[in-house]
């Protein structure tokens, strides 16, 4: 009998007599011991893209020595396969070893549920680490007896904590469940595990719910962590009894009431974290007693009172976070007795008189953040006196006096913000020049003196911003030696003198900002070295000469100030180049005609008060010397006047009032303390940094749901930042608030790595930003329709398909419930500094249940959207399909969708119409390669069948990708070894760390 037939047996039947056959022969014909056979048949289930397992030799007479396999005597008691890229379902084969009791596949793209029927077989097993792929389904409620290390993090298992899990692994010492899909309320029964020591529940959607008081009964337990949970009510004071805890993080949670005392009573604790709840009262006393104590993080609540004296002794403290909370009062003089303090956070709190001036010659400290207080006083001299000091940050307090002399010698020092303070005097020589450092601010003091040549020592300096002070001399020569300098800001000081010629050396400036100076002389030659360039501001200053040309040869200006001074000549031509959202040249000598393209009411407002400029031209220099006639003016003219005037005057205060409100929504983005931020990874930067970002300069797309920024943060991480239209997700579908955020909060724990990842998202009641991972290379609709696309050969392209059809594939069958995207199009494609594809904009997303989803409104983009969609408002997954479908003929034509060359015909009949005319080879995009037109006509196949006017003949998205793969098996190879990754798999997944997307 043929056992490859599928019409004589059932599909199940015929795939056990195959594994049958397949066992007896490898049985008869190799030494394999049987331990090796079961190994053997579990590797044969899961892909490899890697090769990892090549060592896998059948014809070995033990497994023993085979990758990742481990031996007590001659039976396998472990399998560790972590971080090996493999894929495919838990091979539940290998618990058919009689002595496994360890067991990993971490970090690797291990699909589908996890039965419990799947690991009752293994009775030995102790050790199961499962960590970091991509299992779904509901968490098994049996587990062998003996195990005791059961981490199942980093997957989508949904529904409730089973209960019953403390009966069924009594001798469980860790349980991880970290960043998975759980929902439901943690179980009181969780108090009932005699043995644990770690139990780990962060990062879930759980109900809204409170801690258990019976997890204090789990006297064993070293490390709970909890965060982000979404907690409610107080911190039970039975968590004081855990007397050998010595991790507890109750971050990110909605927690409320006041910090128990008992928490003192933590005699082990090393690192206690509450940030981010709403926590009320005092900090208790009592701090000091936690000799192990190293880190206490009690920032963003509500704690108000002083800070206790006591917390500064304990012996082992090291970082104190206390930051953005309502404390008041001095600073305890005990500050200057904690020796092993490194960290220090105080910043947004009420806190007021002078740092104890011994603070810091004690400990070692690196990082010291006081910024918006209400602190006065000299800084001390001594802050950085055990040489560490890394970071000071004390901007927005009243701080006075000179800056300490003994700065200079703080080398370590890499960001020094002293802004809006009362600081005076001159600065220190060698605090400009300090070589580490990478942001110097002194923005809003009383600052005086010259900026010392010694500058050219701070060869880091990346932001010098010291505007607003009362300095003076010249710009030292110096500073051009600067390579890394992005931002100079200077403004309204008393700087004189011409601008030095080394300052076109600075090739990576984007800012330059000199306004309100004596700055006088020429503009220096040159200035076509600023390549990257936004923002020149050399207003109110006394510069003369003509405007260089190559100013309009700077590629990225956008903001060009000139005004108020003495400049002469003639608007260089060049200047048309440059795409300016400012542009003044007002109050200056200009002179001659302007060029027809700024003869319009945009640039109204930019040649103001130049006499001798456009003089012949009405209306747009409006206090232009016009020598005209003192004739009387023609009745019908006034009347022409007065009616444009009016006219004018309906549109001027048509734009006053449009300016108010965008104005007022911009003051509205700048009321930090309304904004909510919902994480969904651990991040390195705040919600603050990210409204600092949103300004049009760093606008870098526009779609249908929203408007998205490039945000680069302090750190250097780069992420982009999409503020939705309105105050829902959509302007033409609008959604409950409550609707989308949970969306968002299902959206946030996709983790694949041909998503795009959803770092977090921050709310306020009239604006909502969504902050992702940046994708250098934009969107494949922008790459492939654009002047680039010839970068995109065959092999590129059709991995691109690969990727956004997993992508797909994984939201439509991976999740539960499923996910329907609804605007799946080319420019929602985003390609990384690779070149691999990621899908993105969830602004219309969709959960869906059983059956097709009935939609109020049509959502997606012209030429993608499926037909029964268009005419039923149906939707389903069979809706995205389509719009793939739409995309892949994009990829092997390099067509657009809609395009005057197709006539009246989508993109899908006209391939079909030119392929019965003239062929295949004719719809072919004519840039790629004819080596692969067998490859891609396979793949145009697909993307045809993807396109089918009928839904019932549509593949789903999982058969899609089984046939991407089988239709070029060497343009997968290609395509791998094109960037160095050798050959791919069909499902390669990237590890474990880089899952979570959004």
């Amino acid at each position: 009998m043929d056992l490859r037939s599928r019409s004589s047996l059932p599909p199940p039947l015929a795939a056990m007599l195959r594994l049958l056959f397949s066992f007896f022969l490898l049985r008869s014909s190799l030494s394999l011991s049987q331990d090796g056979l079961y190994i053997l048949m579990a590797g044969r289930r899961l892909a490899d893209p890697n090769f990892a397992l090549s060592d896998w030799n059948p014809r070995d007479p033990t497994p023993c020595n085979w990758t990742g396999i481990s031996c007590s005597g001659d039976s396998v008691d472990a399998v560790d396969l972590s971080g090996l890229k493999l894929a495919g379902a838990f091979p539940s084969i290998l618990c058919c070893l009689p002595r496994l009791s360890g067991l990993s596949l971490s970090s690797n793209s291990i699909k589908g549920s996890l039965p419990s029927s799947s690991l009752l077989p293994c009775p030995s097993l102790t050790h199961l680490d499962l960590s970091q792929n991509l299992l779904v389904g509901p968490l098994p409620a049996v587990f062998p007896p003996s195990l005791s290390y059961l981490d199942l993090s980093g997957n989508n298992f949904s529904g409730t904590i089973p209960p019953s899990l403390p009966s069924a692994a009594p001798r469980l010492r860790v349980l991880s469940l970290v960043a998975n899909l759980l929902t439901g309320t943690l179980p009181h029964s969780l108090g009932n595990f005699p043995l644990l020591l770690q139990l780990n529940l962060s990062y879930n959607p759980f109900a809204a719910g409170t801690i258990p008081a019976s997890i204090g009964n789990l006297s064993s337990l070293q490390i709970l962590w909890l965060a982000g949970c979404n907690l409610v009510g107080p911190i039970p004071p039975s968590l004081g009894h855990l007397a050998n805890l010595t991790d507890l993080d109750l971050s990110s949670n909605s927690l409320s009431g006041e910090i128990p005392s008992t928490l003192s009573s933590l005699s082990s604790v090393v690192q206690i974290e509450l940030y981010s709840n709403a926590l009320t009262g005092h900090i208790p006393i009592g701090f000091s007693n936690l000799s192990a104590l190293r880190l206490f993080d009690i920032s963003m609540n509500s704690l108000s009172g002083n800070i206790p004296a006591d917390i500064f002794l304990a012996p082992t403290l090291e970082s104190l976070h206390l930051y953005e909370n309502n404390l008041s009062g001095p600073m305890p003089v005990t500050l200057e007795m904690a020796e092993r303090l490194t960290d220090l956070s105080l910043f947004s709190n009420r806190l007021s008189g002078d740092l104890p001036p011994e603070f810091g010659r004690k400990s070692k400290l690196s990082f010291v953040d006081l910024s918006d207080n209400l602190l006065s006083g000299e800084i001390p001299a001594g802050i950085c006196s055990g040489g560490e000091l890394v970071e000071l940050l004390l901007l927005n307090n009243l701080f006075s006096g000179r800056i300490p002399e003994t700065l200079v010698d703080c080398q370590t020092l890499t960001r020094v913000r002293l802004p809006n303070n009362h600081l005076s005097g001159e600065v220190p020589a060698g605090f400009w020049g300090l070589p580490h450092v990478s942001l110097l601010e002194l923005s809003g003091n009383s600052l005086s003196g010259w900026i010392s040549p010694a500058i050219a020592g701070a060869t880091n300096l990346s932001k010098l911003l010291i505007s607003q002070n009362r300095f003076t001399g010249h710009i030292p020569a110096e500073i051009g030696a600067l390579p890394n300098l992005f931002d100079i800001s200077a403004s309204s000081n008393h700087l004189a003198g011409p601008l030095p010629p080394s300052l076109t050396d600075l090739t990576e400036l984007g800012q330059l900002d000199l306004s309100s100076n004596s700055i006088s002389g020429e503009l220096p030659l040159g200035i076509e070295n600023w390549k990257k360039l936004v923002q020149l501001n050399l207003a109110n200053n006394q510069l003369t000469g003509e405007i260089p040309p190559q100013l309009g040869d700077l590629p990225v200006l956008n903001y060009l100030d000139l005004s108020g001074n003495s400049l002469t000549g003639n608007v260089p031509i060049q200047l048309q180049n440059l795409k300016l959202n400012q542009f003044n040249l007002s109050n200056n000598q200009l002179s001659g005609h302007l060029h027809p393209l700024f003869l319009t009411s945009s640039y109204h407002n930019s040649f103001l008060n130049n006499p001798n400029l456009c003089t012949d031209i009405s209306g747009i220099c409006s206090h232009s010397s016009n020598p005209s006639s003192n004739h009387q003016l023609p009745s019908w003219l006034i009347q022409s006047i007065f009616v444009s005037s009016s006219f004018i005057l309906i549109l001027g205060l048509a734009f006053f009032y449009w300016s108010c409100r965008i104005h007022g929504k911009k003051r509205k983005m700048t009321d930090r303390s309304k904004w909510t931020l919902t994480s969904f990874h651990k991040l390195g930067f705040s919600e603050f940094e990210i409204l600092d970002c949103i300004d049009e300069d760093n606008v870098v797309g526009s779609g249908a749901s929203g408007k998205v920024y490039k945000a680069v943060l302090s750190s250097g991480e780069v992420v982009a930042v999409k503020k939705l239209w309105g105050s829902d997700t959509m302007e033409a579908e609008r959604e409950p608030a409550d609707g989308f955020k949970a969306e968002v909060a299902t959206l946030g724990k996709i983790r694949h790595k041909s998503i795009v990842k959803l770092w977090c998202c921050c709310s306020h009641k009239e604006c909502k930003l969504l902050v992702y991972e940046y994708m250098p290379n934009g969107s494949l609709g922008d790459l492939l329709h654009g002047s680039k696309g010839g970068i995109l050969d065959w092999p590129t392209r059709y991995r691109i398909a690969l990727d956004a059809a997993e992508g797909l594939s994984y939201l439509h069958h991976d999740c539960v419930p499923p996910i329907v995207h609804r605007d799946v199009k080319s420019n929602n494609i985003l390609l990384d500094g690779e070149l691999r594809a990621k899908v993105a904009d969830f602004g219309v997303a969709k959960v869906i249940g059983k059956g097709p989803s009935f939609m109020s409104v049509v959502a997606g983009s012209l030429g993608y959207i499926a037909p029964e969609y268009a005419y039923t408002l149906r939707v389903n997954e069979k809706s995205d399909i389509y719009s793939f479908g739409i995309v892949i003929l994009e990829l092997v034509t390099g067509k657009l969708p809609i395009d005057p060359e197709l006539g009246e015909k989508d993109l899908a009949k006209w391939v079909c119409s030119a392929m019965d005319q003239d062929g295949e080879d004719h719809v072919i995009d004519p840039k790629l390669d004819r080596r692969f037109t067998d490859e891609m006509c396979r793949v145009l196949s697909i993307g045809l069948l993807c396109a089918s006017s009928l839904p019932i003949n549509r593949p789903s998205m999982r058969r899609v990708v089984k046939m991407l793969v089988e239709a070029s098996s060497s343009c997968v190879e290609k395509a791998g070894k094109k960037k160095g990754e050798g050959k791919l798999s069909p499902y390669y997944y990237e590890d474990g760390s880089d899952h979570s997307i959004a």
